[in-house]
């Protein structure tokens, strides 16, 4: 897989595990992340790994960052393949819980963060009459759960932003592909605790980075519109899209708690 591809959020969990997944298959990487002394150590992985890498401090929710990240990588690599926003993170709490202040938190990250990378890279893919965006949302971005009502309603928004994006390239070689992960095993609970002041359990199944990961570079050699890394989640969209009371029930079963 010669391809350069672009990684937001990539100093950590599944960004990390996803450019050391595309390194292994011979990519050249871009990475991204807020802290530049955690990303270089993702670089050095990458380069210990043989690939070859251009890292980039910046913030997905300033639109000039992710403007500079992509000349960036042009201007290094001569053309840019991919590009997956990756870079995300959550707060717990139901939502009267949630303060103003931390839903515009999350939107600034999460949806607008996809928005700007994404925005950045299609003029070049354009250009170039090929690329592909690849989003990484979750599977409460098909279905949300108790407690993450915040997060889950800017996953939705990234889902509503690649399906009109990818509509709009129907008959191009420009591809969307939007990926639902499940719980991963990740920091990312630790950061979403230390955000919420408090933590949360959940009794459902969880997976690696490293399968996600492993799920994103088969997307990426062979499009597709969507991803389930765990392949069973793909059943809860389905039941919630037939029998939303249903889904209710499970939900509330099996979805997230306050400990």
């Amino acid at each position: 897989m010669s391809k350069v591809i672009a990684i937001t959020g990539a100093s950590a969990g599944i960004g990390r595990a996803t450019a050391l997944a595309l390194a292994q298959r011979g990519s050249s990487l871009a990475l991204c992340a807020r802290r530049g002394d955690v990303l270089d150590a993702v670089g050095e992985e990458v380069r210990r790994l043989g690939g070859q890498v251009l890292v980039v401090a910046a913030d997905v929710s300033h639109e000039a960052d992710m403007d500079r990240f992509v000349a960036r990588t042009v201007e290094h690599f001569g053309r840019l393949d991919v590009m997956i926003c990756n870079a995300g993170f959550g707060i717990y709490g139901t939502i009267d819980q949630i303060a103003a202040a931390d839903m515009r938190r999350l939107i600034d990250v999460n949806y607008m963060g996809t928005y700007h990378a994404a925005r950045a890279a299609l003029p070049v893919f354009r250009r170039q009459a090929a690329g592909h965006v690849v989003i990484i949302s979750s599977i409460v971005g098909k279905r949300g759960v108790p407690y993450v009502g915040a997060y889950a309603a800017t996953k939705f928004a990234q889902v509503g932003l690649a399906e009109c994006l990818r509509a709009e390239l129907v008959g191009t070689d420009i591809h969307v592909t939007v990926v639902y992960p499940i719980s991963t095993e990740t920091e990312f609970f630790q950061v979403m605790t230390r955000e919420s002041g408090h933590a949360t359990r959940a009794a459902g199944p969880r997976q690696s980075a490293e399968r996600v990961a492993d799920a994103i570079a088969r997307a990426i050699e062979r499009p597709t519109p969507e991803v389930y890394p765990y392949r069973l989640a793909k059943w809860l969209a389905i039941v919630n899209a037939v029998a939303p009371g249903l889904s209710d029930r499970l939900v509330k079963r099996w979805g997230r708690k306050p400990m």
